[in-house]
């Protein structure tokens, strides 16, 4: 994990200073760690974001410095059967909730891609706009991704 944990606080600063960049969920108060525990096997770990569009999430995972560590997940992650990334759209101006995010890869998983819960590959337009997918006003995407070490 030393690989995965000396790149962090530095793949963290990139995400705040992305174009687009709303929010993310930290660990704990006065932590800059973006990976919480909230499942009962505790290796598990949660990153959760909200961005200003779809494009700029995109951006910030495969067009920065974030895509290495993005590949190279699997050298610290164990491959899960399930989803691990879900996005969803979140009323601009709200934060989702940790129970938010693990009920929508639950259903990501039981249903696939749907409007409450979709992947990069499958993305479903904002409530707002039903022609644009990737940006809307009234609603930002939320993300959530998880994954055991």
């Amino acid at each position: 994990m030393g690989g995965f944990v000396s790149q962090l606080e530095a793949i963290n600063r990139l995400a705040e200073l992305s174009p687009g960049f709303v929010w993310r969920l930290k660990a704990g108060p006065g932590t800059t760690d973006s990976y919480a525990h909230v499942y009962e096997d505790a290796r598990i770990i949660v990153n959760m974001s909200v961005w200003e569009s779809l494009e700029a999430l995109r951006h910030f995972v495969y067009r920065t410095g974030h895509v290495k560590a993005f590949r190279d997940r699997r050298k610290w992650f164990e491959p899960m059967a399930t989803p691990v990334v879900a996005l969803w759209w979140t009323p601009a101006g709200s934060m989702p909730t940790v129970a938010e995010g693990r009920a929508r890869l639950q259903v990501l998983e039981r249903d696939g891609p749907t409007e409450y819960a979709f992947p990069f590959q499958h993305v479903f337009p904002s409530p707002e706009f039903g022609g644009d997918q990737t940006r809307s006003h009234e609603y930002a995407p939320g993300a959530l991704m998880h994954e055991k070490r």
